[in-house]
């Protein structure tokens, strides 16, 4: 082989994590422009796809990471330009898709709800933009065992599943309401300090069990298994941090490095 088709290898091998985070990035601007679409229409299939297109997003996300450290090609590049990806996929995009399902249609007649759902939406967004900037500033320092706040992923996951559940547009005042503290406490969760655990986790026999009960309730419910899932998640993850501060050890707490 020759030097200089050995060095177009390299590059292109270098090159490979980068295109899985630009087909993440294609996923979430295909959501982008599926909502803006919609948003007159109120298609419940094109909102469900909307919100899908977000879960292979999130997909690809995970992949460029595997993809990287699998071929040694793990840059600062990289890291920056999956950071930004994050920003749109999983802060702009469910921020919009959300916007449009629920606040939208009501125009002109109804403009103080329709404030206070674009001020949620841009809440989430810029608390995920906040979770995102902490992480790559406290990278290394934290049990990495741990989260400190619900990832943005998960974040975008959350709110995207209340869309894959019910993709009727939303049609009372409760509904609205409803997505707006929605968008909020989600957004709180992710500047937060409460501790989420990561894939870190050490894995036993509790976990797989977990896991296969997961696999039986999807087939159950469905599309509305992962408002389930993510109801649980937070909820546990509550009730674990209020058990370390009132002394449980029963789950070994986070040990932060020294920064």
């Amino acid at each position: 082989m020759t030097s200089s088709r050995r060095q177009r290898l390299a590059r292109a091998k270098f090159a490979l994590p980068s295109l899985v985070t630009l087909l993440s990035i294609a996923c979430g601007f295909g959501s982008i422009v599926i909502s803006v679409d919609n948003a007159p229409l109120g298609d419940p299939g094109a909102y469900r796809m909307a919100a899908v297109l977000l879960v292979l997003a999130g997909v690809f996300d995970a992949l460029d990471g595997l993809v990287a450290r699998a071929t040694g090609t793990s840059s600062e590049f990289g890291v920056q330009l999956d950071s930004i990806a994050d920003v749109m996929n999983f802060g702009c995009a469910p921020g919009l898709l959300l916007y449009c399902y629920g606040f939208a249609q009501l125009g002109p007649a109804h403009p103080t709800l329709l404030r206070i759902g674009g001020l949620a939406c841009f809440l989430f967004v810029a608390c995920g933009a906040l979770r995102l900037a902490r992480f790559n500033v406290s990278a290394g320092k934290t049990d990495p065992r741990y989260f400190v706040g619900m990832p943005i992923t998960a974040g975008a996951a959350c709110v995207a599943a209340v869309v894959v559940a019910w993709p009727e547009p939303l049609v009372t005042l409760g509904q609205r309401l409803a997505v707006a503290a929605l968008m909020i406490a989600v957004g709180a969760l992710m500047v937060s300090t409460v501790r989420f655990p990561s894939s870190k986790q050490p894995k036993n026999a509790i976990t797989f069990a977990v896991l296969a009960v997961m696999l039986v309730l999807l087939a159950w419910l469905q599309s509305r298994f992962f408002v389930l899932f993510f109801l649980v998640y937070v909820s546990a993850t509550l009730l674990l941090n209020i058990g370390w501060r009132t002394g449980w050890r029963g789950v070994a707490p986070p040990r932060d490095r020294a920064a």
